[in-house]
C-alpha cells in the first residue's frame, strides 16, 4: 500500500477552504481524511483520530483520486422513489382541505386514519396514520386531536337551565 495521497500545495489550500467554508460534518470530515492522508499517517490511525471505519477512509481516498475534491460530497444514496408521488400530495393536499361531510361521510373533521382510508381508496396508496400526519406536517398542515363537545348539537337553554340547577343541587346541604 501507497503512503497515501501527496497534495499540491494549492489542493491542501482548495481543501482547508472546503473544510472551514461547510456546515456539513461530512464534507469536513471528509476534508480532515484526505489531508491527514498527506502526512504518511496510517489509514488506522486516520479512522482512529476522525472517529471512523477503516473502509470509510480506504473508500474516501479512492474516491478524491478518481473524482477529486467534488468526490468528498456525499453522494444522495439510491432508493426507490416515495409512493407518495404528486398525483397521491395533490389529492392529500386537496381533501384535507375539504369538509368530509361534502364527501358523504357523517363525521365533520378528518383523522389520520380517516383520511388516510379515503385516500386509499381514491388513488390506491395506503400509508400507516403516522407517515401520514408527517406528509401533512410537511405539506403546511397542522395534525391536532380535535375537542369533542356538544355544542350546538344541545338545546343551549336547556343545558344551561340544568347547569344552573346542579350549581343549586351542589350547594344546597
Amino acid at each position: 500500500m501507497g503512503w497515501g495521497i501527496k497534495l499540491k500545495p494549492w489542493q491542501w489550500d482548495e481543501l482547508d477552504r472546503l473544510r472551514f467554508s461547510t456546515s456539513s460534518a461530512d464534507i469536513f470530515r471528509n476534508c480532515l481524511i484526505i489531508l491527514m492522508s498527506d502526512s504518511r499517517d496510517r489509514i488506522k490511525a486516520i479512522a482512529e483520530r476522525v472517529g471512523c471505519g477503516y473502509d470509510t477512509v480506504v473508500r474516501l481516498r479512492r474516491l478524491y483520486r478518481k473524482g477529486g475534491i467534488q468526490a468528498l460530497y456525499p453522494a444522495k444514496p439510491n432508493g426507490r422513489p416515495s409512493r407518495a408521488n404528486r398525483k397521491f400530495i395533490d389529492a392529500m393536499v386537496e381533501t384535507a382541505k375539504r369538509n368530509p361531510i361534502s364527501l358523504g361521510y357523517g363525521f365533520s373533521t378528518w383523522s389520520t386514519a380517516r383520511l388516510g382510508k379515503h385516500l386509499a381508496k381514491v388513488t390506491g396508496v395506503c400509508f400507516s396514520p403516522d407517515h401520514l400526519r408527517r406528509l401533512l406536517r410537511r405539506h403546511g398542515f397542522s395534525v391536532q386531536r380535535p375537542k369533542h363537545t356538544l355544542k350546538g348539537k344541545r338545546d343551549e337553554i336547556l343545558y344551561r337551565k340544568a347547569h344552573a340547577r346542579l350549581a343549586q343541587l351542589k350547594k344546597s346541604p
